[in-house]
């Protein structure tokens, strides 16, 4: 028998493109799975009829989408999920939180189901509980936990949400982030409140300087690898807005070059960028919003108009094919697709629907009692904000 030496790789450390689809960053999109698979999935699916419910994430690639009942970003899935309570089985074609967010609002008789369990969020899990609590108590420490609210963006573990929910504190989403930040603020005496923003840095720097006017040095950084997150106690006093030190990392990879070179080669372009792009990046752009704002502004666009959009691979390039009459383009040729996302292709949603079929209940994401009680009084507290309706 011929032995062929393996690379061992560390969680994190490389990547075996042979074994695990859609890690590399090409600058593309990666090809399409067997067309068979597309009918398995179908009959699937058919065979199945109302017992399944399959969500499918707006970042997902088209051979996924088409089997999704519904399409929309995390939070409108879960609660498009939430809205289906006959359905015992949800399908979410997405990533680890969003099923999570999914299980915290569907009735304990459904059960969520993660077609591959590798797909999570590098963002989220860079806010880790344990971190979220040590600077907790660091702040408590410096005297001044009591002027902090905690807000955490929607893409973030139930394990944060929940700690939010424990401490006052609310979820936000890209489009009501400042909604929320004026909430956080009118929790405590004026002049007095802090955030302490989890776990998307950009998004928080961006709502609160641009939309709440906070000064950027009023905004700081809290390192969750360094002692104290590399702030002084006196750092930690001045600020009004302690951002967690996280970001996604596709968006995160755009450029205040990429803006520039686009705007000096293409007459006209507009640029339109996610809240979650770095703050140079968004300062420079024309039109900035959440997935459902870029969606929409397309939409509505003039025919002939030129858009380079900043966001995720697969959207961009489903935007520019139903709108043939736009010039719509990539920020940045060398971004990639989210990979992560890109984990539920057809051949692992064929598997869990085949599954289903054959009355076997894969990969369930279960988010425990305690934790999906204090996740739900963030979330709702989110929901009972003033002002327009989180989407």
């Amino acid at each position: 028998m011929t032995t062929v030496d393996l690379p061992l790789l560390p969680l994190g450390r490389g990547s075996d493109p042979a074994t695990e689809p859609g890690v590399e960053c090409p600058g593309d999109l990666p090809p399409a799975s067997d067309p068979h698979l597309v009918e398995r999935a179908r009959a699937a699916k058919e065979a199945l009829g109302d017992q399944v419910f399959v969500l499918g994430h707006h970042y997902q690639r088209d051979e996924v989408i088409q089997f999704a009942d519904v399409t929309g970003d995390s939070f409108k899935l879960a609660r498009d999920a939430a809205g289906r309570p006959d359905a015992p089985y949800i399908v979410f074609c997405g990533v680890h939180f969003m099923a999570e967010s999914a299980d915290i609002l569907t009735t304990d008789a459904q059960q969520v189901i993660l077609p591959d369990l590798a797909a999570g969020c590098s963002m989220a899990d860079m806010a880790l509980i344990g971190q979220v609590e040590d600077a907790w108590d660091a702040l408590v420490d410096a005297g001044i936990a009591d002027d902090v609210v905690p807000i955490t963006y929607m893409n973030s573990s139930a394990d944060i949400k929940a700690f939010c929910g424990r401490n006052g504190g609310a979820v936000c989403t890209s489009s009501n982030a400042d909604v929320a930040l004026e909430w956080a603020f009118g929790q405590r005496p004026e002049g007095t409140g802090k955030v302490l923003f989890l776990p998307d840095q950009h998004l928080g720097r961006n709502t609160a300087v641009l939309q709440m006017g906070i000064a950027l040095e009023e905004c700081v950084v809290w390192n969750p690898h360094r002692p104290n997150g590399g702030l002084t106690a006196e750092e930690l006093r001045n600020a009004k807005m302690i951002l967690w030190k996280g970001h996604c990392s596709v968006h995160g990879r755009f450029s205040a070059e990429s803006v520039d070179q686009l705007r000096a080669t293409v007459p006209g372009v507009n640029i339109l960028v996610h809240p979650e792009c770095r703050h140079e990046v968004v300062t420079r752009a024309d039109l900035v919003g959440s997935t459902e704002f870029i969606i929409r502004t397309i939409e509505a666009a003039e025919p002939g108009s030129s858009w380079a959009i900043g966001t995720e691979l697969n959207l961009v390039k489903r935007l520019a094919d139903a709108h043939p009459d736009k010039n719509i383009s990539f920020l940045d040729r060398t971004v990639c697709y989210c990979s992560t996302m890109n984990r539920i292709d057809l051949p692992h949603l064929v598997w869990a629907l085949e599954s289903l079929v054959a009355g076997q209940v894969p990969n369930v994401i279960s988010v425990d009692a305690e934790t999906q009680e204090w996740a739900r009084v963030a979330l709702q507290r989110m929901l009972d904000l003033p002002g327009r309706t989180a989407r």
